[in-house]
């Protein structure tokens, strides 16, 4: 078994790993930020192997309240950009009947059958829709005695509305639901949130569900206090060439490939504009993300802050600020 190590230990193992730190405000500050969640997490950019050279705790400690900081800017407008998508999906399936969870599977959510029956497409949009239902259920069962406005649907005996069903359903499952939806549905969907372009070739009405997949771990990341800085969560995720295009296509800014996170706040920016929200606020969002990126590259080496926010923020920044 592996034993810990308390604070005065850590300091030593830090010290000995080249990174200058002493004194009780230091020790403060570690105990704070927690070894084990703070210096472990990030000690690296995205992976273990490309650690960060750090030298002094000063360092360490600006790339962790950086990180901090920016879950706190990005945290309402997140969840801001849920709620309002899982709205405007709803203003849209109104207009295409009762948006009752039965109906919705009867009516909404048969993209299998624009497939044939028997192939690999149909069979796959199957598996999605039967996985939907499964996921769906499991909430519901899960909720049942903790969600007021589910039991009381229950209860009564009463299909559940989709307004209830879209309350527990995860930003994931979410976009599991859109992925289901018709093509007609689908790209009503888009259009009632402007989210077209007349320069993308493929018109499936896919762009929100395709969104929702490049901003669910964010999402996620986020909510759960995890390291956000160097869009390690993005690893191992397919972020759909049409994201990258349409962002760009959208606001006129190059070189949108979410490796960085700018990228994010790009894309944020762009849904909160979508939403309606005022041009003041959204100056007011990347005035902050510029500030808080610019006291960062103060405490750290140019050479690590430019690994970590890419060579080309100021360019995107202002093409953010002529889009806004």
């Amino acid at each position: 078994m592996t034993s810990g190590k308390k604070t005065d230990g850590l300091m030593r193992h830090l010290r000995a790993r080249g990174i200058q730190i002493s004194g009780s405000t230091q020790k403060k500050e570690l105990l704070s930020m927690g070894y084990y969640h703070g210096y472990k997490g990030y000690r690296f950019i995205k992976t273990s192997s490309n650690p960060i050279p750090y030298t002094k705790f000063e360092e360490l400690a600006a790339v962790y309240n950086y990180d901090m900081n920016l879950k706190t800017l990005l945290y309402p407008y997140i969840m801001t950009v849920e709620t309002g998508l899982k709205n405007y999906t709803l203003d849209t399936l109104i207009s295409f009947g009762k948006i009752d969870l039965e109906h919705a599977f009867k009516h909404f959510l048969d993209d299998y059958k624009s497939e044939v029956v028997g192939t690999r497409p149909y069979t796959a949009k199957m598996k999605d829709r039967l996985k939907l239902r499964k996921k769906i259920d499991n909430e519901i069962s899960f909720k049942f005695s903790q969600h007021q406005i589910i039991t009381h649907f229950l209860h009564n005996g009463d299909s559940l509305p989709l307004w209830a069903i879209f309350e527990i359903l995860d930003m994931g499952n979410f976009a599991l639901f859109l992925k289901c939806l018709n093509e007609p549905i689908r790209i009503d969907n888009c259009r009632n949130l402007g989210l077209t372009h007349t320069s993308l070739a493929s018109s499936n009405g896919r762009m929100m569900e395709d969104i929702i997949y490049c901003l669910k771990e964010l999402r996620n990341s986020v909510a759960h206090n995890n390291v956000i800085f160097d869009c390690r969560f993005a690893e191992g995720t397919n972020i759909r060439r049409s994201v990258k295009n349409y962002v760009t296509l959208e606001t006129g800014i190059a070189n949108v490939d979410f490796n960085y996170i700018v990228d994010y706040v790009i894309l944020i920016i762009l849904l909160l504009k979508k939403l309606g929200k005022q041009k003041i606020e959204l100056r007011r969002i990347v005035r902050t993300f510029k500030e808080e990126t610019e006291a960062l590259r103060k405490e750290i080496p140019v050479s690590v802050w430019n690994s970590i926010i890419g060579t080309n923020l100021t360019v995107k920044l202002a093409g953010l600020n002529r889009y806004i």
